[in-house]
């Protein structure tokens, strides 16, 4: 029985830690990474527009 509470003790915590990872990483990547992406995305858009309308003068 010892064993058992043990192991269920031992698990609980490795679930919680292992939801604390994957909530950093969550907040880290809606933070860090997306806000980045999203630069990225609108400077490649403005650059598509730059090129058409220098093609189109």
């Amino acid at each position: 029985m010892k064993k058992f509470v043990s192991g269920i003790l031992v698990g609980s915590l490795a679930t919680a830690a292992a939801a604390a990872v994957a909530g950093l990483v969550a907040s880290v990547k809606k933070t860090v990474i997306d806000p980045i992406d999203e630069k990225e995305a609108m400077i490649e858009e403005n650059r598509k527009k730059a090129m058409r309308k220098r093609v189109s003068r």
